[in-house]
């Protein structure tokens, strides 16, 4: 069994002592309860009171007031290049997390949407593999989550 848990996500502390990274998917960094192996090896158990989605430098917060960083993993992606306001907009009307990157996009690679941005709609688009950190919904933090009205 894992002895290391962590209870608390730190958003902002710089000079915390970090003994090891976590390199997790963007699926990957929404979690409550997950057993995790870090890239140093260390094994430890998130506990979270509530479902969260973690961001590239996040720390997990040990009980001995040690740190582990979270890093956005690379990962399969699109690069989407061309007229980038039309291709947000179909984009986000099929509610895909999207990153934007000053001349062009990044978006999770999936082949019937590569396929209509390319041959459809004239995208230049390029399978390469980097890490994903798309833009968060209106109404979630760090990512669209579902919300009460």
């Amino acid at each position: 069994m894992t002895q290391l848990i962590v209870h608390n996500i730190v958003t902002d502390n710089h000079s915390a002592q970090v003994f090891d990274t976590c390199a997790l998917t963007y699926d990957a960094r929404l979690m409550r309860r997950k057993v995790l192996t870090c890239d140093g090896g260390t094994a430890v158990l998130v506990d979270l009171e509530h479902t969260t989605s973690l961001n590239d430098g996040d720390l997990l917060a040990l009980h001995d007031g040690r740190f582990i960083r979270v890093v956005a993993a690379a990962e399969p992606l699109y690069r989407v290049a061309g007229d980038l306001v039309r291709m947000a907009w179909h984009i986000g009307n099929r509610h895909m997390p999207c990153q934007f990157a000053g001349d062009h996009l990044l978006i999770l690679r999936d082949p019937v949407i590569g396929h209509m941005l390319r041959d459809h709609l004239g995208a230049d688009v390029a399978e390469i593999d980097a890490p994903f950190t798309p833009e968060g919904g209106a109404y979630g933090h760090g990512r669209t989550m579902p919300h009460a009205h």
